[in-house]
């Protein structure tokens, strides 16, 4: 069947864009684990921890052509220390093992990235990613144990021990060593980082691997869990996901993809086939605690917001009611017992809410989510967020919620939030948060489109200078890795919509949001 949501579409006819949406839709449907970008982070604990998995002569290589010029590995600042743990700790393994590299590359990559860890380690807490609190006092000790005795060619190194960044607790890794060692649950939150638990991981009684073989969705978790190459589906998870080289931090991420990349598509006026197959893997993914990235994962209100305004937006819209256990009263929580809280999070739920107007009790939910998201944005007009490194995203992702669902509310918040993508605006039209990328420029056209004051001359030279940017990167668009997980990672197709959405004419500023054509083939 077919279906038209919203006003009448303003996209041209013979959008360019409606071909390109269907190959992103197209990619979907033949790779249902999802497109992500590989980590350092995650490969080098395959590398340390599976060497029988095939591709590990190939992981190898690529942590090694990844090294900086620095000793580093990674995203910049305080995103480097992670994957430059994970890696110096898998190549100092290697080495352990007899194996030098080529001319030495091996214990040159290491001294550099102990070198730099050194520095690093004394820079202060690094950035809120997940699990960071467990993996980083997980690696040093790991590293601190191959110094005892280090490797030949590192004898400077003996006996050195490294520093634990001020902040950092050890106790909460030796109270989940303790769950693992006494066969007590897990958290099914703390799987996707069990490679945390070491020695103990390894079959541990508490946990239970997904139905196709994953543990938390995560190569290195499930890589901890199995320990050897035994036949089973978490071999051969093992070997679909890493058997060719680096690995990603999660797979699947189904749907995490799938809803971000239809919610994106549909609220931007693109026009969009969907296949009803691909539709009813998406609401029988919602179950009655909500929805999970993937397989392995737990239900979060973040996936179960992001899927409801999905599946609204392509008239198959499900029960808010699985929102409930995410209601703190004041704001809603990615999950029960959340530390801290997440504003993209709370945009979302409010765009889910704000699908459902009539519903009983969603206007005052709609007016105190906006309101903690007004109280959280920064002095200068952004908002920051814990999912993402650059405030570009959270900004657009609150200040089209807002727009879209409190305009009368918020109009003091947006119209700041408006002018600091305007203030921030690069030279040659682009956003970044360390440099111009097609992603960040994506979220200010998208937020200046939505949100933007019509008529207002200087948004509307902002539009045409970011669309021309973008036309300009045209295949070179994927950019750095940005999302938060255990590294830095970019989920591709994501990404890809956003810029599409972003990619419409010059005449389209102001009209080409929350139009669609969406045909359920």
């Amino acid at each position: 069947m077919s279906l038209t949501t919203g006003p009448a579409p303003v996209t041209r006819a013979g959008d360019p864009r409606a071909g390109q949406a269907r190959d992103l839709v197209a990619a979907m449907v033949d790779n249902p684990a999802g497109e992500t970008s590989a980590s350092v982070y995650e490969t080098g604990r395959l590398v340390g921890l599976a060497p029988w998995l095939p591709g590990h002569d190939v992981r190898v290589s690529w942590l090694l052509d990844r090294q900086r010029a620095d000793g580093g590995w990674g995203g910049p600042g305080g995103y480097a220390l992670v994957p430059t743990l994970s890696a110096t700790e898998a190549l100092l393994t290697v080495l352990r093992w007899g194996d030098r590299g080529p001319a030495g590359a091996l214990t040159g990559a290491v001294h550099r990235g102990l070198a730099f860890l050194v520095g690093a380690l004394d820079a202060g807490a690094p950035p809120d990613l997940p699990a960071t609190d467990l993996i980083v006092p997980a690696l040093r000790e790991a590293v601190d144990r191959h110094l005892e005795q280090p490797p030949a060619g590192l004898a400077e190194w003996a006996g050195v021990r490294l520093p634990l960044p001020a902040g950092l607790d050890p106790g909460r890794l030796t109270r989940v060593r303790g769950l693992l060692a006494a066969g007590r649950p897990v958290p099914e939150k703390l799987a996707h980082a069990l490679e945390v638990g070491g020695d103990r991981a390894r079959r541990a009684a508490g946990v239970r691997p997904a139905e196709a073989g994953a543990v938390g969705a995560s190569p290195a978790a499930t890589a901890a869990w199995l320990g050897h190459p035994e036949p089973g589906p978490a071999l051969d998870y093992l070997r679909a996901v890493g058997g060719r080289g680096p690995v990603p931090c999660a797979s699947p991420i189904t749907v995490f993809e799938r809803a971000w990349v239809l919610g994106i598509l549909a609220r931007s006026g693109v026009p969009l086939t969907v296949p009803g197959s691909l539709v009813a893997d998406l609401r029988a993914a919602v179950g009655a605690s909500g929805a999970a990235t993937g397989p392995g994962l737990p239900a979060d209100a973040d996936t179960t917001s992001v899927t409801l305004y999905a599946l609204a937006r392509l008239g198959r819209p499900l029960d808010l009611s699985r929102l409930d256990p995410y209601d703190t009263g004041r704001h809603f929580c990615t999950w029960p017992g959340e530390d801290g809280a997440s504003v993209t999070t709370n945009a979302h739920v409010l765009d889910a809410l704000g699908q459902h107007p009539a519903h009983p009790g969603v206007a005052a939910t709609v007016d105190r989510v906006a309101g903690w998201l007004v109280e959280r944005q920064e002095p200068d007009g952004r908002w920051a967020d814990r999912w993402h490194a650059s405030a570009y995203y959270a900004t657009y992702c609150v200040l089209l919620a807002l727009a879209d669902h409190a305009p009368a509310a918020a109009a003091r918040a947006v119209d700041r939030g408006v002018g600091w993508l305007l203030d921030t605006q690069r030279a040659d039209g682009s956003w970044g948060r360390w440099s111009g990328t097609a992603e960040e420029t994506a979220y200010g056209v998208l937020a200046l489109a939505g949100a933007g004051r019509p008529g207002d001359t200087r948004v509307a030279s902002a539009l045409v200078r970011g669309r021309r940017r973008l036309s300009e990167w045209d295949g070179c668009a994927d950019g750095p890795a940005l999302w938060h997980d255990k590294d830095l990672y970019r989920p591709t197709l994501i990404v890809r919509a956003a810029v599409l959405a972003a990619s419409g004419s010059v005449e389209e500023t102001f009209t080409g949001v929350d139009n669609a054509m969406i045909r359920i083939a």
